[in-house]
């Protein structure tokens, strides 16, 4: 236990308990998640899915997040949450099994242009589970781990799960280019997984008395939430601007996402193998740095940790395009280096690791420990806005203006929300 910064004798035994059952279910997310790295190349790549179809793939993994504070009423108002939670793996993961079903060449695939839609739609039901599962793990962790606990042992399950998502997308990259429809097999056995996965988080504790029932109709819930949500927004000014922040930070990540993918394979033409390799690498600095992010997300503003976060992912979004300028290459076993893309994916990682840190817990240090659910469906609901046009928008300027263009409103984007996390953290003190 040398590596990590907390002794684990000091905790307590719902702590470890915890920690336990939570560092296990992000073990399988970290399969499952490893092999959805390369869900959007194998769109383009193997399924022959058009520039729009990738978009729209990015889209569904973030719109149903904008339901996020209305299932928050549905969470407040059930009686049993962890049955809610079995229900929602089952619904969500299941559909993947349908790739079972998928062809395996190239000759049907591309005589029947169905199956790019229909793996589109699958995935949409599995992003279903986001607005349920990620404001409940929220709530559980917050009620079971102490305060100055909560984000080192967040980011030490968050690091055992990176380095899970490193070797499945290393090893199922390798499996891709030795046969590029494995994903037929590999998909529905991770939808197994998957409601694994989600059943395992019912055996933390929690007391669902916890949770405000609501008495009145739905509807009325639903609006008083909606109201909610206004008066956090409002009353709450350092939470509303690192909310304005995440705004502008997810349009440009959400508007420049699947323009890299497009980019990886129509300019560069990079085998699975050297994609995995890409990701791979930001996912292995991500691991090395969670800890030490884990430990800083804690004792410094959030505002300014987002800084820290949207500057790195500002100079990846520098760095990709420089490929086409500095086209620097080597090729060793099979894997294609374009240097100023391996460098562009280093800020990634760091990118990554701070934001698997700002994403997962940030909004929950602007309130009460009870208020967490609360504010994080909030911050959710915030993501499937902006996902509902960012990449088509990204998308659409690709398309009429080019690589460069697209990538330069993104960084632009990103220094606008540098700016307003600067100005609020003077303004709005904690």
């Amino acid at each position: 236990m040398a590596i990590f910064s907390i002794k684990f004798q000091e905790l307590t035994l719902r702590e470890k308990r915890t920690f336990g059952i939570h560092t296990a279910h992000m073990i399988l997310e970290g399969i499952i998640d490893g092999a959805l790295l390369l869900s959007e190349f194998i769109l383009i790549k193997s399924l022959l899915g058009s520039n729009f179809q990738i978009s729209y793939l990015f889209q569904f993994a973030v719109i149903p997040m904008v339901f996020s504070v209305v299932i928050n009423e549905f969470i407040k108002r059930t009686k049993n949450i962890k049955k809610l939670l079995r229900i929602i793996a089952t619904i969500t993961r299941l559909p993947l099994i349908a790739l079972l079903f998928f062809p395996s060449s190239m000759q049907e695939i591309a005589s029947n242009s169905a199956y790019a839609s229909i793996y589109i739609i699958v995935f949409f039901f599995y992003y279903m589970y986001k607005p349920v599962i990620l404001p409940t793990i929220n709530l559980f962790l917050r009620a079971n781990y102490r305060s100055k606990n909560f984000g080192r042992l967040y980011s030490y399950s968050t690091s055992i799960k990176k380095i899970i998502v490193l070797a499945t997308t290393f090893s199922f990259g390798l499996l891709l280019d030795y046969n590029n429809y494995a994903f037929t097999y590999v998909y529905p056995i991770l939808a197994i997984l998957g409601i694994i996965s989600i059943y395992l988080l019912t055996f933390i504790e929690f007391d669902s008395s916890k949770i405000t029932k609501n008495t009145k109709g739905l509807f009325a819930s639903i609006k008083a939430s909606i109201n909610e949500l206004i008066n956090i927004v409002k009353t709450n000014k350092p939470y509303r601007d690192f909310e304005i922040g995440f705004l502008l930070y997810g349009f440009a990540w959400m508007g420049t996402t699947a323009v890299i993918t497009i980019f990886m394979e129509k300019q560069l033409n990079l085998s699975y193998s050297s994609v995995a390799f890409y990701k791979n690498s930001y996912n292995l600095i991500a691991i090395l740095l969670l800890p030490a992010f884990g430990k800083l997300i804690g004792k410094i503003d959030p505002r300014k940790f987002a800084i820290i976060t949207f500057s790195m992912l500002l100079l990846h979004l520098l760095f990709v395009p420089l490929t086409q300028l500095f086209p620097i290459q080597y090729t060793h076993w099979g894997i294609q280096l374009y240097l100023m893309l391996f460098l562009s994916f280093i800020f990634n990682g760091i990118f990554t690791a701070s934001m698997a840190l700002l994403w997962g817990i940030g909004s929950s240090y602007f309130c009460k420990d009870e208020d967490a659910g609360s504010y994080q469906s909030i911050h959710i609901t915030m993501v499937g806005f902006r996902g509902m046009f960012a990449p088509i928008v990204g998308i659409v300027f690709f398309q009429q203006f080019g690589y460069t263009v697209t990538f330069g409103i993104g960084i632009t984007s990103l220094l606008i929300a540098i700016i307003l996390m600067r100005i609020s953290q003077n303004r709005h003190k904690m």
